[in-house]
């Protein structure tokens, strides 16, 4: 560690956080005998803390952020020279790197023309929702308001993504909620049987997972209905991936109802998992994207929310009525340092070719779990995509009964211990906070990747035996 402080500059800094900081996701009563962990430093996938001790960063960040590693050089030097130039004028008007930005991110976005401009993925999907409101007044006398989201999924941390939000552990003594947002039912193949489809698998499960949104519509009534909102791989509800045949049904239903579909990149977006969004994965056409975490690795804070001209055009289709634009802001989407630190960011993906790296580093992962899942009966299920991925943790294959959540936090702790930092789906859901996950930056090597599942192997081993 080059570390630019001294071992009693760190002492006061922790000190300093014991005292004034509120950390996210955290239950400070054990900062009362103990200290918290300080991040100190980052390079390529490593990080040291107030100790000096190195992980290899295996969620990139904490939350799946950090794409493209530490310590790039490319992108604080653009985020330097941008905000010399100009730091921040509000998204009324224009800017050099926000325009150019949004052309580079359209490219790579077939069939979506406008990119709106926010602070966070909470905000990107609230834009969403708000738009479909406005649409529901403009175009449906008021009725289409309602937003459909699925269990599991998770949208944000705001009342109104939380209304939208699919994790019940999450949500609980936050309530009440905004009304008119509906739950559909989650399309984990893994857990069919809670679904009355265990009859099924494949394709054939994919198509009548679907067929349960269906039926929630129908119950609702189509015409009440204005979004469906969806997670193209559901992260903190478990790293969950729909099955073969489900995307095309979503896609069907929605335009058999006149259902808008947004799909929340905020996770999945900028190569998680070895394309540029995990939509085009499964050849699905999207009426909304959004996206934050991977856009910009971090180095800024970036969100975006995507659509289509078709969406664009109905706001601006009579200039005589002051009500018909898109009546919002967003103070921080004026910030000039997000889009010149997300053009930096794609620019490394390109050269680097990280989407390939991607694939490859998520096969060998995949690769290396399911050699795990062998030898380790505690691992009932292996998922996800490219460098996004989950092991579930049962105590019986037969019944999936969940491990202990305790048991499986144990296992994060004992990696750690060995110098890998994972992460587990976290109050999340009652009684399945089970998964083990993993989101490695997008450079990461086979040494990485082989280092990552040997610290699990270890762990688990001393964990269950």
């Amino acid at each position: 560690m080059d570390g630019n402080f001294k071992e009693n500059d760190l002492s006061r800094v922790v000190a300093a956080d014991k005292a004034n900081v509120w950390h996210h996701l955290f239950q400070h009563k054990s900062l009362e005998t103990g200290d918290p962990r300080i991040i100190v430093e980052g390079k390529g996938m490593r990080v040291w803390d107030q100790n000096g001790k190195e992980f290899l960063d295996a969620v990139s960040g904490g939350v799946w952020t950090v794409n493209v590693g530490y310590g790039r050089e490319s992108i604080c030097d653009a985020v330097k020279d941008q905000l010399m130039q100009l730091c921040y004028f509000a998204q009324t008007a224009g800017s050099i790197p926000g325009s150019l930005f949004a052309e580079k991110l359209i490219s790579k976005m077939p069939g979506m023309s406008r990119v709106y401009y926010t602070n966070s993925g909470s905000e990107a999907n609230e834009k969403v929702f708000k738009l479909v409101r406005q649409i529901a007044h403009k175009k449906y006398g008021g009725k289409k308001t309602k937003i459909l989201y699925r269990d599991r999924d998770y949208h944000g941390s705001t009342l109104a993504t939380m209304s939208a939000g699919g994790q019940d552990e999450r949500n609980a003594q936050y309530g009440p909620f905004a009304p008119d947002f509906v739950r559909v039912p989650h399309c984990m193949e893994y857990r069919k049987h809670e679904l009355g489809l265990e009859h099924l698998s494949g394709a054939e499960f994919g198509r009548a997972a679907a067929d349960q949104i269906e039926k929630v519509i129908l119950e609702e009534g189509p015409e009440t209905v204005g979004l469906l909102c969806l997670e193209p791989i559901t992260a903190g509800g478990g790293v969950i991936e729909a099955p073969e045949g489900y995307w095309e049904r979503v896609r069907e239903i929605c335009d058999k109802y006149d259902i808008l579909l947004h799909i929340d990149e905020v996770v999945c977006g900028v190569g998680r998992t070895g394309k540029w969004f995990g939509y085009q994965q499964f050849g699905v056409e999207p009426d909304f994207v959004t996206m934050a975490k991977g856009v910009a690795s971090g180095y800024a804070a970036i969100a975006c929310m995507v659509t289509t001209e078709k969406v664009f055009e109905m706001f601006k289709d009579n200039a005589d009525d002051p009500l018909n634009y898109f009546r919002d802001i967003s103070t921080f989407g004026g910030c000039t340092a997000g889009p010149a630190a997300a053009l930096a960011n794609m620019q490394i993906i390109e050269d680097e070719n990280l989407l390939e790296n991607t694939t490859k580093m998520g096969e060998r992962m995949t690769a290396n779990f399911l050699k795990l899942q062998e030898k380790h009966a505690v691992i009932g299920d292996v998922r996800g995509r490219g460098l996004f991925q989950g092991l579930e943790l049962v105590s019986d294959r037969e019944t999936k009964e969940p491990v202990a959540e305790s048991d499986a936090q144990k296992v994060v702790a004992e990696c750690g211990a060995q110098g890998v930092i994972i992460g587990v789906t976290n109050r999340s859901l009652p009684g399945r906070n089970n998964t083990l996950c993993f989101s490695p930056a997008l450079i990461a090597t086979e040494q990485d990747i082989d280092q990552i599942c040997e610290a699990v192997d270890n762990a688990l081993t001393k964990v269950f035996g």
